[in-house]
């Protein structure tokens, strides 16, 4: 799929199956075309850094908890998250209850869930992250996150774009 080449409300969808912030979806359908990858990539930072931290945070609430499904919403966000969270499929249920007691207390102190680049993580790796994470400051934390969701949205963006 080209996404320059895509009439605007079905470009906007497909943006919003990369990153769930409507503002980024909108912004990043205005600003086309994209002269190749590395230019939708680039402006894909750029609107994302560009944007109030309520957008970041509906960008992160279109995300299911790690280890959860998501079961509303566009079909390619959901095989996407599902491909993505691949880690979790094989964990055991002690470590997927660890997984849930952690996304609790995580979502408790930072209003939002966690967001994690999970791609080729375990779910250990994902529990431990989650965990060292609970100690960051929530100013820190927003950045943290924002990170991982920009992560996210390049892997996502690369697949749109085959």
């Amino acid at each position: 799929m080209n996404l320059n080449a895509l009439p605007p409300a079905e470009a906007e969808a497909a943006f919003l199956a990369c990153c769930g912030s409507r503002a980024w979806a909108r912004w990043m359908t205005e600003s086309r075309p994209y002269a190749d990858t590395a230019n939708l990539l680039e402006a894909a930072d750029r609107v994302w850094w560009d944007l109030a931290p309520e957008d970041w945070l509906e960008a992160f609430a279109a995300h299911p908890a790690i280890g959860g499904k998501k079961t509303d919403g566009d079909d390619r966000f959901r095989r996407w998250s599902e491909q993505e969270q691949a880690g979790v499929g094989s964990a055991e249920e002690a470590l997927l209850a660890e997984l849930a007691e952690a996304n609790r207390a995580y979502a408790e102190r930072f209003g939002y869930i966690f967001i994690v680049c999970a791609t080729g993580k375990s779910a250990e790796e994902m529990l431990g992250l989650l965990r060292s994470r609970l100690g960051n400051d929530p100013e820190t934390e927003l950045r943290v996150a924002a990170e991982e969701q920009r992560k996210i949205t390049h892997l996502r963006l690369l697949k749109a774009e085959s």
